[in-house]
């Protein structure tokens, strides 16, 4: 591309695309922050029923005390009730969600036969403060019949997640990368504030929804925003590891809720933990792609100066070189890389059904689209459910994103060197086998299985940041955006799914890792059926792109894998969404 000459000439990653990259991924640790938060927020202590009247007097089994608090630390009600004494000598059975009060007991003893009056639970309970202090569970009683509010939460956010990267995405390429960065990041802080005093859940609901709106917007522009900032040697590690912040977003989520167990001053403090962005954010140039784009020629000139003069290189070129010569005479602003790629109106033009054109493609398109499902639901499996595992919940989730950030490294490393599919396969493959491994560990060895759903993330997290790159490989230039553009849209279906899929862990504790496990081993073995592209020139025809693996390459030519990454790389911000 004629623009990628800028990078040719004052450096793909120097000094002034570093500082803007760290700086603009700082932001992004937000997004994983806003993300995963609801982990703590929406946490469900133990609690049981109420009675009216002051408690005197309470029984579970063996045990005997005088306040209900005394015995939810230890209470199941998979054991049986308690039992309590009111000073008006009335006796009670508490479960979670009703109460039965005894009729003419002759004594107060744990076990009775006598009849009983069986009611609901009046939005009168009584939580366990040991672990959560105060959760919105607590605050609005989002338990037993109204149980069903509070695992709506992180739905509605996905469903935000969803709205906001289609909308935000479409904003930035009509009025800037950076006006969106700041808008997103501003309202990220007010929003994530705002919530904290949200004051009833309705109102938690929608601005945790507008929230999920701007935090996806946020990440679909930065990652756009630094790969047109840095050259193409080195734009795949710096557009996989965008979400790294991501996953040190997940660690403060969870190093925040250890040290701070009261809901809305644990939401102020992650909201403000990377407002220092908001300094210097408005400091943020437009990319030069964009200028360019745009006929922003003086701006782009000066930006170029900027660029070389804080990389200490001397400046030469001009932005009128990085023109087609129709471009100057029109002045037009398209860059040769988007005239280039621009379908011409005599082209047949394409939709979804092009993807199931043949036997073969419409399998290959079955198994891409099943990778994207796979790793969206695989990562926020693994994720959202990592503090149902047992053990210590805060560490759980610590774990779950510290993990990722040797994974994009392998992923990065693995990836050029011994194939794509060769990559992508053994690690659904693994995640497949470590999560079912969990169904022998013994339920008093936490330690293990934790160490298995640790594993199978590591491996989910490879092929989720493979898939972008391996898509843009598998597909022709001509339906090439579309292959990318509905896989994502799977990728978003895996993501509104996996609350629900978390939510299984109320069956069997690690049933949602096991789904997720027994989908990856099958995905990952369909996987292998799927053409290597490693070394593989872009296909242009759909004829091209069929006839990938029938025949063994003998050229081994990085060009297209450059070219391919560099296109795809523009896609790859919806990895989170």
């Amino acid at each position: 591309m004629t623009v990628e000459r800028i990078f040719d000439e004052l450096g793909h990653f120097k000094r002034y695309q570093a500082c803007l990259y760290f700086a603009a991924v700082f932001q992004a640790v937000a997004c994983g922050i806003h993300y995963l938060a609801s982990v703590f927020l929406v946490e469900t202590p133990n609690f049981v029923c109420s009675v009216p009247g002051n408690i005197t007097d309470v029984l579970y089994g063996n045990l005997t005390g005088s306040t209900l608090e005394d015995f939810l630390p230890v209470f199941n009600p998979g054991t049986g009730p308690l039992v309590v004494r009111t000073a008006e000598g009335e006796q009670w059975e508490l479960s979670r969600c009703r109460c039965a009060l005894r009729i003419d007991p002759t004594g107060f003893t744990y076990d009775f036969d006598g009849n009983k009056t069986v009611r609901a639970c009046d939005e009168n309970f009584v939580f366990d403060h040991t672990e959560v202090q105060q959760s919105i569970v607590t605050d609005w009683n989002l338990v037993c019949a109204r149980e069903w509010l509070a695992k709506l939460c992180q739905p509605t956010f996905m469903l935000g997640v969803l709205i906001g990267a289609l909308v935000f995405g479409d904003l930035a390429d009509r009025v800037g990368r950076v006006k969106i960065l700041m808008f997103t990041s501003l309202c990220q802080f007010g929003l994530g504030v705002s919530v904290a005093f949200s004051g009833n859940y309705y109102f938690f609901v929608v601005l945790r929804f507008l929230l999920a709106m701007v935090s996806s917007g946020y990440l679909v522009v930065v990652f756009v925003y630094v790969t047109e900032f840095t050259g193409i040697k080195v734009r795949t590690w710096t557009s996989m590891h965008v979400h790294a912040a991501f996953a040190v977003g997940i660690m403060t989520v969870a190093l925040t809720g250890y040290l701070v167990r009261v809901w809305w001053i644990y939401q102020i403090i992650l909201s403000i933990c990377t407002s220092p962005f908001l300094l210097f954010c408005w400091k943020f140039p437009e990319t030069p792609f964009y200028l360019v784009a745009k006929g922003r020629y003086k701006e782009a000139e000066a930006l170029l100066e900027a660029i070389a003069r804080f990389n200490g290189i001397d400046h030469r070129l001009k932005v009128e070189e990085l023109l087609q010569p129709e471009e100057k005479e029109n002045g037009g602003a398209l860059l040769k890389a988007e005239e280039e790629e621009r379908p011409s109106q005599s082209e047949k033009k394409l939709s979804i059904l092009d993807l199931f054109g043949s036997w073969r493609m419409a399998g290959r398109t079955c198994t891409v689209w099943a990778i994207w499902f796979i790793g969206s639901l695989g990562y926020y499996v693994f994720s959202l459910g990592s503090v149902n595992l047992g053990g210590n919940q805060y560490i759980n989730l610590f774990l779950a994103g510290a993990v990722e950030l040797p994974s994009y490294l392998v992923g990065c490393f693995a990836m050029d060197r011994i194939g794509r599919k060769k990559t992508c396969a053994p690690a659904l493959l693994l995640a497949g086998v470590a999560c079912m491994l969990i169904i022998m560990v013994p339920a008093d060895i936490d330690a293990l299985a934790i160490a298995l759903c640790m594993t199978g993330k590591f491996a989910i997290a490879i092929a989720f940041g493979l898939i972008y790159l391996y898509t843009c490989e598998l597909y022709p230039t001509i339906i090439r955006s579309l292959a990318v553009g509905s896989g994502s849209m799977m990728c978003r279906v895996g993501s509104v799914v996996a609350p629900f899929c978390v939510y299984l862990a109320e069956v069997w504790v690690y049933l949602p890792q096991l789904i997720v496990g027994i989908l990856a081993f099958v995905i990952g073995v369909l996987t292998l059926l799927l053409p290597e592209t490693l070394g593989k020139p872009l296909t242009t025809t759909l004829e091209e792109a069929e006839a990938l693996g029938r025949e063994p390459s003998k050229k081994n030519s990085t060009l297209g894998n450059k070219d391919a990454e560099d296109r795809l790389e523009m896609n790859q911000h919806e990895a989170k969404v």
